[in-house]
């Protein structure tokens, strides 16, 4: 598996308890390998705000760049890493829904429902 060279001082993707709670149970209930499935994080363009986050149970995959918080892989595309660098992931339960959010400190500006979001513009990163 060949690796990513990243140019600077990633700070890195985390969880939050909660968050790491809810991916150990979904990665206990499909019997993965903790040692090489994690929860990847990627962005992708679209959305009203410019960017979309796409979250999945996944593989470690050619040119990701792990991290390991809480004994769990967090899988990140090269691409996308500047994206969400520094983010941190949690669960919650609301009344409009459960599921994984993204607190990422990257974020200028987001669409109302919170299904994209835009970084500042003088970052030069390339869309995905």
């Amino acid at each position: 598996m060949s690796t990513t060279t990243v140019s600077y001082q990633a700070k890195g993707v985390s969880f939050t308890e909660k968050g790491a709670e809810k991916v150990r149970e979904f990665l206990a209930s499909q019997q993965a390998d903790i040692g090489s499935a994690g929860l990847r994080v990627g962005v992708r363009g679209g959305g009203c705000s410019g960017f979309q986050y796409q979250l999945a149970f996944d593989e470690q995959r050619d040119g990701d760049v792990a991290f390991e918080h809480h004994g769990l892989r967090i899988l990140v595309d090269g691409p996308s890493l500047p994206y969400v660098d520094g983010s941190e992931i949690d669960y919650v339960d609301s009344l409009q829904g459960a599921g994984f959010q993204v607190n990422n400190p990257n974020v200028v500006a987001a669409c109302g429902c919170g299904s994209s979001f835009r970084v500042a513009e003088d970052e030069h990163v390339s869309a995905v």
